[in-house]
C-alpha cells in the first residue's frame, strides 16, 4: 500500500512548510499547493523528496478555479489524500472608514473562506465514497473576539470556525472527520510586524508538532498551545464593556500598504 497523503495549502513557507516538513518526517506523501511553487520545489529537493514523495502544484486560493483545478491534478496524479488541510490564509489590518479597506475585507474572505470551501470541495464527495478521510480548516484563536482594526481577519476566522463545524455535521456519518485548528502566535513573516505583545509566541515546527499529534488524535477543535485557549476563553467570558477597556490603546494590526 502507498504511504498516505497529505494536501496541504500555502505551502511555500510559515506554518504550510512546517507541517509539510512533520508529515515528511512521518513517511508520509505531500501534495502541496502555493503560489510560489519554485520555492517549494526548491524546499522538496533540499529535504531530499523526489516526485514519489512529494507533488507541488500551483494555485492561487482567492481564485476558486485555480484551487479546484490545484486539487483535480493532485486527484490525477497522486490520488486521493487521506488528509486536506486548508492553510492558506491572509491577515491585513483594516479601517472600514477607508473605502479601500473594503477591499482589504472582500480580498481576506476570499483567502481564508472561500478559498477553504474550494480547497474541501473537490476531496468531499470521494472521501464520502471512500468513506474516510480528514479535512482540516486552520482558524486562529482571533476568531474567538474581534480585535480593534484586525475586524477583516477576526471576523474571517470566526466564519472559518462556523463554517467547519456546519461541514462536519453535513459529514456526520460519512467516515469523514472535520478539525478545527486554533493556533495562537505563530513565529511567521504574517505575525513579524505585528505591533503588539504575543503571548505565548511558538515557533512553525512547535505549532506542526502540535497540530500533527491532534490531527491523528481524532479531536474536532484545538486551540494550539492549550494556554492560549484559556485565555481565549477567560477574553470571551468578560462583559464587553472589561473586554472594551483592556483592549484601549492596543497597538493594530498594520493595514494595506503600511
Amino acid at each position: 500500500m502507498p504511504a498516505p497523503l497529505v494536501f496541504i495549502t500555502g505551502a511555500s513557507g510559515g506554518i504550510g512548510e512546517a507541517l509539510a516538513a512533520r508529515y515528511a518526517a512521518a513517511g508520509w506523501r505531500l501534495a502541496l499547493v502555493a503560489r510560489r511553487t519554485a520555492e517549494v520545489e526548491a524546499w522538496a529537493r533540499a529535504q531530499g523528496l523526489d516526485a514519489t514523495r512529494c507533488g507541488v502544484y500551483a494555485a492561487d486560493v482567492a481564485v476558486t478555479d485555480s484551487i479546484v483545478a490545484a486539487a483535480q491534478h493532485c486527484l490525477a496524479a497522486q490520488g486521493l489524500p487521506d488528509v486536506v488541510i486548508a492553510n492558506a490564509g491572509i491577515s491585513v489590518g483594516m479601517d472600514s472608514a477607508v473605502r479601500a479597506d473594503l477591499d482589504v475585507m472582500r480580498d481576506t474572505f476570499a483567502v481564508n473562506n472561500i478559498g477553504l470551501a474550494a480547497t474541501f470541495h473537490p476531496f468531499l464527495r470521494p472521501m464520502r465514497e471512500r468513506g474516510s478521510g480528514t479535512l482540516v480548516g486552520i482558524a486562529s484563536v482571533s476568531a474567538i473576539r474581534g480585535l480593534p482594526g484586525h475586524g477583516a481577519y477576526c471576523a474571517s476566522k470566526a466564519a472559518v470556525v462556523a463554517y467547519c463545524e456546519s461541514l462536519r455535521g453535513e459529514c456526520r456519518g460519512s467516515g469523514v472527520r472535520v478539525v478545527t485548528l486554533l493556533p495562537g502566535w505563530v513565529a511567521t513573516p504574517m505575525t513579524a510586524g505585528n505591533r503588539y505583545p504575543m503571548p505565548f509566541l511558538m515557533q512553525p515546527a512547535d505549532f506542526a508538532e502540535r497540530a500533527f499529534r491532534a490531527i491523528q488524535s481524532g479531536v474536532s477543535y484545538r486551540v494550539i498551545p492549550w494556554p492560549m485557549g484559556w485565555v481565549a476563553k477567560l477574553l470571551r467570558l468578560l462583559p464587553n464593556m472589561l473586554f472594551d477597556r483592556l483592549l484601549a490603546g492596543r497597538g493594530r494590526k498594520k493595514r494595506r500598504g503600511e
